[in-house]
């Protein structure tokens, strides 16, 4: 045993380790920023006059949770808005959008977002009912996918919205039956509202970034991977507020940046890229991948799928769901950016979007060989049995949002009626893909779910949500919680490029978590019911006392 005395000596397990063995441990010795020992008594002769002891007693060590896909500093700007997180109906939604104008009469606009589908009448409310709640300005509240939007008849108005303004080639004006704008906008269609709305300055999104950081340590996060860097839309480009923070050192969390791939562009915007990679580069924030949304979301019909949707009756439509990227130019711009060293990070939903996907990492190998670019695709809904092993055979990380996992009424009411049976038994296939022996990462897309990932494991783990009834959704695709935790800090880890991290080892990173309780000794339904008591970044305790 080194005995020079440690910093910090966590001690009296169980620590759960992630290495390959799955090995566990009673005793971790921290030295500066790395984990210098780990294993039982003999760790302890590490402790100095010193050396800070934490005794664990019986609550679990793990390595520090990774979110692999997360928009942060938009979560963090929304909590400071009108936040419609969880209301159960149309009721109390409209009353907490009242609620919010009327205690802020000095806003031009109403903003904020996090409503849900199922609150609405066939998922979809109307101008009439916000115009209820905010009568006087403009309002615009993104739903909680952040694939629609909600806007009142003032804010339609005054972007101009009528029964003469065309879809986007990317989105859909939802209409009544005399052709009216409903005040649903599907997709590139949210832009026309939205570039109207007050915009956020580098104060409020450094502001959001420290807000949200502050949750996710508390939540056990010690790395994420933020999904979107640069404009989308009218959202305005986050990486200032990462910049600054990290440049004042009140970044603690490491952070991936995922560029946003303009999808109205082509190859053009690919030196822009190459630029932008290297001007983001600092100490705890790097730029090196790019994301690419090739579909949108099943409930909108805009998941790209291999065979059409079906209708409120069973019978199949002409929709098939879209495409962001011509799959053609998907394949030729995957394998330049590979070439370049660039991660690629895929929103594919629908089982099309899926293997255009895969098909554009398949077209990379083919052109520039097996490098260690790691590319993956997030969230993954419906995936064709026959693409289940090109994972592993391609390299592809399979990023899962666990929580999506589960029966609720969204899911229910609006998604496995359009899909029928056949396919939706194809849906969040984790066990499949493990069992297939792909890599696989977790995040929780927040703001768009909870990122709490004991909430993740649980619906990963049992497919029922936490706190949820009823049957288990498609139970031949739950994991174990060994596999689970191993998504959410080795896996992540992984994906993230932060090789030294995801694992309890000596060498590493000290990236550490204590759990309130061991999830190993109790039954799985009580996952969810574990807390965070502490979390540390590089040895240095960022949450807890």
């Amino acid at each position: 045993m080194h005995h020079t005395h440690a910093d910090l000596v966590l001690t009296g397990g169980p620590v759960h380790t992630t290495d390959a063995a799955r090995t566990r441990a009673t005793t971790v010795a921290v030295t500066g920023d790395r984990i210098t020992a780990v294993g039982h008594d003999e760790v302890r002769e590490l402790i100095g006059p010193r050396t800070e002891v934490v005794d664990l007693a019986g609550r679990l060590l793990i390595p520090g949770f990774q979110d692999a896909h997360v928009h942060p500093v938009t979560a963090g700007l929304e909590l400071a808005l009108c936040d419609l997180t969880g209301l159960p109906d149309t009721e109390a939604t409209v009353a907490a959008v009242r609620a919010y104008a009327d205690a802020n009469p000095d806003r031009d606009w109403i903003t904020g977002g996090g409503w849900s589908m199922e609150a609405f009448d066939n998922g979809a409310p109307t101008r009439q009912q916000l115009d209820t709640a905010v009568p006087d300005r403009p309002a615009y509240l993104v739903n909680r996918d952040h694939h629609g939007a909600w806007a009142n008849s003032r804010a339609l108005a005054l972007a101009g919205v009528t029964t003469r303004t065309p879809d986007p080639a990317d989105g859909r004006i939802e209409r009544d039956e005399r052709g009216e704008p409903t005040g649903l906008l599907q997709e590139g269609a949210m832009d026309l509202v939205a570039r109207h709305t007050p915009r956020s300055t580098t104060a409020d999104r450094l502001d959001a970034l420290l807000r949200a950081q502050s949750l996710l340590h508390s939540y056990g996060i010690t790395a994420w991977q933020d999904a979107i860097i640069g404009s989308y839309g009218s959202m305005d480009d986050v990486s200032d507020a990462y910049l600054a923070a990290d440049r004042d050192g009140t970044l603690t969390a490491r952070v991936a940046g995922a560029l946003w791939w303009d999808r109205e562009r082509g190859g053009e915007q690919i030196p822009e890229l190459v630029a932008r990679r290297r001007e983001l580069s600092g100490r705890n924030f790097r730029a090196r991948t790019v994301k690419i949304m090739q579909d949108g979301v099943a409930e909108t019909g805009t998941a790209a799928l291999l065979t059409p949707y079906l209708d409120a009756c069973g019978c199949a439509t002409s929709n098939t769901g879209t495409s962001f990227v011509d799959p053609a130019a998907l394949r030729r711009h995957v394998t330049e950016l590979d070439a370049l060293g660039f991660q690629t990070h895929f929103h594919a939903l629908g089982d099309r979007a899926v293997r255009e996907a895969l098909d554009a990492v398949e077209a990379a190998r083919a052109a520039n060989g097996r490098t260690d670019t790691r590319p993956h695709l997030a969230h993954l809904q419906i995936v064709h049995p026959d693409d289940i092993p090109r994972f592993r055979a391609l390299g592809a990380t399979a990023n899962i949002q666990p929580l999506w996992a589960a029966h609720e009424p969204q899911m229910d009411e609006l998604t496995i009626p359009f899909l029928g049976g056949e396919r939706a038994a194809l849906q969040y296939p984790f066990g499949a893909l493990l069992r297939s022996g792909a890599t696989v990462a977790a995040g929780s897309d927040w703001p768009v779910s909870s990122p709490d990932p004991l909430h993740g494991i649980h619906t990963a783990v049992n497919r029922v949500a936490p706190g949820g009834e009823g049957p288990v959704f498609l139970p031949g695709q739950r994991i174990s919680l060994t596999d689970a935790l191993a998504a959410y800090t080795a896996g992540s880890a992984y994906v993230n490029h932060l090789d030294d991290t995801g694992t309890i080892r000596a060498g590493a990173l000290a990236d550490l978590v204590i759990l309130d309780r061991d999830p190993y000794a109790a039954p799985a339904e009580e996952i969810a019911e574990a807390r965070v008591l502490a979390t540390y970044v590089g040895g240095r305790r960022v949450h807890g006392d």
